[in-house]
């Protein structure tokens, strides 16, 4: 599953919340266009498919290993992209 996907795997399950609509379908289409998309909006899209409870209806929809395989794809590309925090 590469990033890309990913997203279209929240974008699926998202149109009852707009905001997160609004958010997954740039990111999504910015993906599409070979664009980067911000670690910030990528952990953003994550916690709030989260708070709205979104995660059932992915689960149920994609099945335990592609949701699995969702939350890695994105979780590492927040990875690679954050900012070392120093002390």
């Amino acid at each position: 599953m590469d990033l890309r996907d990913a997203t279209r795997m929240i974008l699926s399950e998202s149109a009852a919340h707009p905001e997160l609509l609004r958010v997954t379908r740039e990111a999504h289409d910015r993906l599409g266009r070979g664009e980067r998309v911000a670690h910030t909006d990528l952990s953003w899209m994550l916690k709030e498919a989260a708070r709205k409870n979104v995660y059932p209806a992915l689960h149920a929809r994609y099945g335990s290993a592609a949701f699995n395989e969702m939350v890695l794809v994105m979780g590492r590309q927040i990875d690679r992209q954050a900012p070392l925090a120093t002390r």
